[in-house]
């Protein structure tokens, strides 16, 4: 058994445990496209696109009330009359900006992404976060790496 496929079954192991059924999800078709043998074709693009694709799907799925007709132009003028849409449009603007550091810092300094991804399964799987954090992750370690450049 090699070094990957002992790692994933201990994420694995750890998302059972949790009860972390992304993770599971996650670790069971990787180690399904090992197994098989399909490494060497799907996870390179995967692992070049794959956050890409999630943050298409999450753009869907925060659309789809507008779609559906559940939001429209009188709901956004109605919501944005109160103190907390305010809030989370600030707040919707900020993590686009610290996402936006992210990218640069995970393209420029990818060995990042080993403790941002180990950071990740750590809050999925112990604190039942969400997945989507490596990237605003690097966008925060990004902007702390800046603020202690400039100090």
């Amino acid at each position: 058994m090699n070094q990957p496929i002992l790692f994933l079954l201990i994420l694995l192991v750890t998302g059972i445990i949790a009860k972390n059924q992304s993770l599971i999800v996650a670790v069971s078709i990787l180690l399904i496209v090992k197994l098989i043998g399909l490494e060497d074709k799907l996870l390179p693009t995967v692992h070049a696109k794959g956050i890409q694709w999630g943050v298409t799907v999450i753009t869907i799925a925060v659309l789809a009330p507008i779609a559906t007709g559940e939001i429209g132009f009188k709901q956004l003028g109605e919501s944005l009359q109160s103190f907390s849409a305010w809030i989370a449009l600030l707040s919707g603007i900020f993590v686009a900006l610290i996402a936006k550091g992210g990218v640069t810092l995970l393209s420029t300094d990818p060995h990042m992404t080993a403790a941002l991804v180990f950071g990740t399964i750590i809050a999925v799987s112990v604190f039942h976060g969400v997945a989507v954090g490596p990237l605003i992750g690097a966008g925060i370690a990004y902007m702390v790496m800046k603020v202690i450049e400039y100090l």
